[in-house]
């Protein structure tokens, strides 16, 4: 067995099994293999500098000619991943030449290096302005493909910023690009493009989805290098579903491609990758094997960019190993790292890392200066995300110092920072939501658009003798794809139709949590504070007379009224009994709260002995506390029956009072929102609403959801 390609059994475990001898041939394997690769490294290696020296030797012969341009942008493209200030000026100097020379399209490839210095170097708005100066540059020259490129690789730098509203639109311009353009590889790229940003949005369905397609594609062109990408995206998203093995394999796959391209540097990238999944399954052991097999790769081949990034996910692994002085050692070996080539990306992550880790170990009287360093490139890029860390780590440092005043004023940034990526994740939500409508119609577009090619080419190759036959025969699959699409376009609004529901009621459910979360941890929280420092202060007061204490009292009597109405209103908003107990449980919960004089309330449940599912059991909880609320505000009643049953075909519920009644035609037809709510629940989970009422006599409400 090859151990040095399969991750899940280390040498050391299998020393441990007692199985010598078979352990000393995986090591001699893996050692062969190493010494493989390294010197395949070596000779890369040198084979590289040796390209450098050779290129600057060209750029100081000088000369006004393309070839001289040429070799600046080359430099800069080679000097990406070892030192990124000279690969800033030298893409500058050759969009400089490219001006003064008027070499379009030398001038569109120099701000294309540009944009990829400035973005390793962390200057992410250069980055971007740079990529519309190629996009504008390659349109100026009609280069379709490279303006594909320009778009595509704008969107990129929109991901690394969070903005992923903006980089959809540059993705999806780039794709229609690409389409008119009839660029397969470019579209297989951006469905590459939009699976990453699905990954991210969580839809781990659809960025499957994209990725094969991709996959597909890349394989009919038989793509080596773009399909075992590919698998290293893939593997990323059964990263993030916990599904490791599935992860491992897809990475196994890219390996093994990359090992028979001699493609080192990716191998690196692989290996690495792997290191980070063991880690998440806590294989410790596994994760440092695989780590010191990609450091080995980067070192060989000088890649200081990952060498820093393989540093700082060392030290994240120690962190969760509670090693924390080792996660120290490493976070500090990544900003040196990252220092030495001027990679400003990932610095403020990594002293954040770096405090957090000094923070655990107890050195507090080093964590400030990281802290300071941290916000010193937050500052410069804007990264929420890392503000928000910022203001968490803070806090609790100046909590561990004692400073409660400083630590409470922290924690208010830390939420407010907090709530500002929770508004972020709903627009990322509805761009989804857009986004999964946009692609479904590129694709439906693509589909047609082939189809169409495939018909010409079959008329074309036809005999005249069968042109009317072919003829009719198009005009009855015309007929049948329009009856198709007509049908397709209406599902299609149907489920538009449901998804917007679904985002409307799930807005409003985390809309909901977040108030009472908020209610009851803030300013709940707050408010018993409060009543504890009052308390405290009480024994501690001299009241000139029994009237001060008498008015003491009732204020601390105040404050504690106030917490108690916090907590009733907080427990409203998410019953705290739904989330533990289920629906019956919560139903239960709630009516009990209503003065049974006034409304005597019967309560019968069925077969909810099992939890249902989170989304059901919270629509139906809404709906029958807005009947029951209308109950009580409209009708009048003193007697209400609820009953509650689960069969072997779904859940049904009755509400029924003794009310006065209404009009059910003319309620449905008023601009009340009350039952128009309660209808767009029932819808939500495919159910079944029936109002039965009429002036004088009550009103039943029969609700039937499928299980």
């Amino acid at each position: 067995m090859d151990e040095f390609l399969n991750p899940g059994t280390s040498v050391k475990m299998l020393s441990e099994n007692n199985c010598p001898i078979l352990a000393a041939k995986i090591n001699f394997m893996r050692k062969l293999l190493i010494g493989l690769c390294l010197m395949g490294l070596f000779i890369t290696s040198v084979s590289q500098q040796q390209k450098i020296d050779s290129l600057l030797k060209e750029y100081a012969k000088g000369g006004s000619d393309t070839v001289h341009t040429k070799v600046c942008i080359l430099l800069s493209e080679n000097y990406r991943n070892t030192q990124i200030d000279s690969a800033v000026y030298f893409a500058q100097k050759g969009l400089s030449l490219a001006r003064e020379r008027k070499q379009g399209r030398m001038e569109a490839y120099a701000q294309n290096a540009l944009g990829y210095a400035l973005y390793f170097k962390g200057d992410y708005q250069g980055s971007i302005l740079a990529f519309r100066g190629y996009y504008d540059a390659a349109k100026k020259n009609d280069d379709a493909i490279a303006m594909g490129f320009a778009r595509n690789n704008e969107g990129n730098v929109h991901i690394e910023l969070g903005d992923y509203v903006t980089a959809l639109e540059r993705y999806h311009e780039a794709l229609d690009i690409r389409t008119e353009a009839r660029d397969t590889a470019g579209i297989a790229m951006s469905y590459n493009n939009l699976g990453y940003i699905y990954k991210d949005l969580g839809d781990y369905e659809k960025a499957v989805s994209n990725f094969l397609y991709a996959l597909r594609i890349f394989e009919k062109q038989n793509d080596q290098k773009a399909i075992a990408a590919t698998y290293t995206y893939l593997a990323a998203v059964y990263r993030r579903k916990k599904d490791f093995q599935l992860a491992l394999d897809n990475l196994n796959k890219a390996y093994l491609i990359q090992k028979t391209q001699m493609d080192y540097s990716n191998m690196g990238i692989s290996l690495h990758a792997m290191a980070t999944v063991y880690g998440e399954q806590l294989k410790y052991d596994s994760a440092h094997i695989r780590f010191e097999e990609a450091r080995i790769l980067y070192e060989k081949n000088k890649d200081m960019r990952q060498l820093a990034l393989l540093s700082a996910d060392l030290a994240e692994i120690f962190s969760r190993q509670q090693q924390y002085d080792s996660a120290v050692h490493y976070y500090q070996q990544a900003i040196d790292r990252n220092n030495s080539i001027g990679n400003k990306r990932s610095l403020a992550s990594i002293f954040l890392g770096k405090a957090n880790a000094l923070l655990l170990s107890h050195q507090s009287a080093m964590v400030l200066p990281c802290l300071d360093s941290a916000m010193n490139i937050i500052q410069q890029t804007g990264n929420k995300e890392d503000y928000k860390n910022y203001y968490k780590i803070s806090s609790d440092y100046y909590t561990k110092i004692g400073n409660s005043a400083k630590a409470l004023e922290l924690y208010t940034l830390y939420n407010t920072y907090k709530d500002s990526l929770l508004n972020e994740s709903n627009q990322k939500a509805i761009a989804d939501m857009q986004v999964k409508y946009n692609v479904e119609k590129k694709d439906q577009q693509i589909r047609l658009q082939q189809s169409e090619i495939l018909r010409r080419n079959i008329l074309l190759g036809s005999s005249l003798g069968l042109t009317l036959l072919l003829a009719l025969l198009g005009l009855s699959y015309y007929k049948r794809q329009k009856l198709k699409q007509q049908t397709r376009l209406q599902e299609e609004i149907m489920h538009q139709q449901d998804m917007a529901t679904k985002a409307v009621i799930e807005a409003e459910e985390n809309e909901r949590k977040r108030i009472g979360s908020d209610l009851h941890d803030g300013i709940g929280q707050l408010m018993s504070a409060a009543k504890m420092n009052l308390s405290a202060l009480e024994d501690r007061l001299n009241f000139a007379n029994d009237q001060d204490k008498l008015a003491f009292e009732k204020s601390i009597s105040l404050v504690d009224e106030s917490c108690k109405e916090v907590r009733s209103v907080s427990h409203a908003i998410m019953p705290n009994a739904l989330l533990r107990r289920g629906l019956s449980n919560a139903v239960k919960e709630f009516l009990d709260k209503i003065d049974s004089q006034v409304l005597k309330i019967n309560l019968h449940s069925e077969g909810l002995n099992e939890r249902l599912d989170t989304n059901v059991e919270t629509v139906l909880y809404r709906v029958i506390q807005e009947c029951v609320n209308n109950v009580i505000k409209h009708s009048g009643a003193n007697m209400l029956d609820i009953s509650l049953i689960k069969d072997a075909e779904g859940i049904s519920a009755t509400i029924e009072d003794n009310g006065h009644g209404f009009n059910v035609a003319e309620k449905e037809k008023a601009d009340g929102i009350g039952l128009k709510n309660i209808h767009a629940r029932v819808t939500y989970l495919k159910g079944e609403l029936e109002i039965d009422s009429a002036p004088g006599r009550g009103t039943v409400v029969v609700i039937h959801v499928p299980l």
